[in-house]
């Protein structure tokens, strides 16, 4: 059976709850017939590496999809690039801020991913759910973890690597006026629905 495994973050910058996680513990254990494995990330460079390093070894997924938080964003965005830059004012759950340093001094400057970012947009909307592809990852930990998700490939070379952002929960916007906002259970839904878009041909 195909294996996809599927990630979120755990909650980081005094937030009580992450949608990253959230969402991905709501998934459904299988989609289009292939088994979902689901792990939590901690909101750490270094810590998330190691974490997702060591799934991907255990578990040998033909697909990854991390998934992760971008407040402000309305709608489900698949990520087409992610870059090799660290630099955010935010610390990660170690305490760690990076300030525009490389991820990789010896990688490329990007990697794209190898998921169908067109058609998993086309497959959220079908699900009445608005979605769109995104051309900037960040430079927190989740274009991070994308990036190193990539760099992992030269190991495994038959592994897709790629990843999505989702927004606020409408819990999380009660303090932070005109903020959008989408229900958990929407999330699950297109998400489902953008994995699912892996496999246009049904295969």
């Amino acid at each position: 059976m195909t294996k996809i495994l599927v990630t979120g973050f755990n909650p980081f910058n005094h937030e009580k709850i992450n949608p990253a996680i959230e969402a991905v513990k709501l998934l459904p254990d299988e989609i289009a017939g292939c088994e979902i494995i689901k792990l939590q990330l901690p909101t750490s460079y270094q810590k998330s590496e190691k974490k997702l390093q060591a799934a991907v070894e255990r578990e040998e997924p033909d697909f990854v999809l991390s998934v992760g938080q971008a407040g402000g964003r309305a709608c489900l965005t698949p990520e087409l690039v992610a870059i090799n830059y660290d630099d955010c004012p935010v610390a990660d759950n170690d305490g760690e801020k990076r300030e525009g340093q490389a991820i990789d001094p010896e990688g490329p400057a990007a990697y794209f991913t190898q998921l169908p970012v067109k058609e998993m947009v086309k497959a959220i909307k079908a699900a009445g759910i608005p979605a769109e592809v995104s051309t900037t990852a960040g430079c927190f930990v989740c274009n991070h973890v994308m990036y190193y998700a990539q760099s992992l490939r030269k190991e495994h070379p038959g592994m897709q690597a790629g990843f999505i952002h989702i927004p606020f929960l409408p819990e999380q916007v009660v303090k932070r006026p005109n903020q959008p906002s989408m229900a958990l259970e929407t999330i699950v839904t297109g998400l489902t629905a953008a994995i699912a878009a892996f496999f246009p041909d049904g295969d």
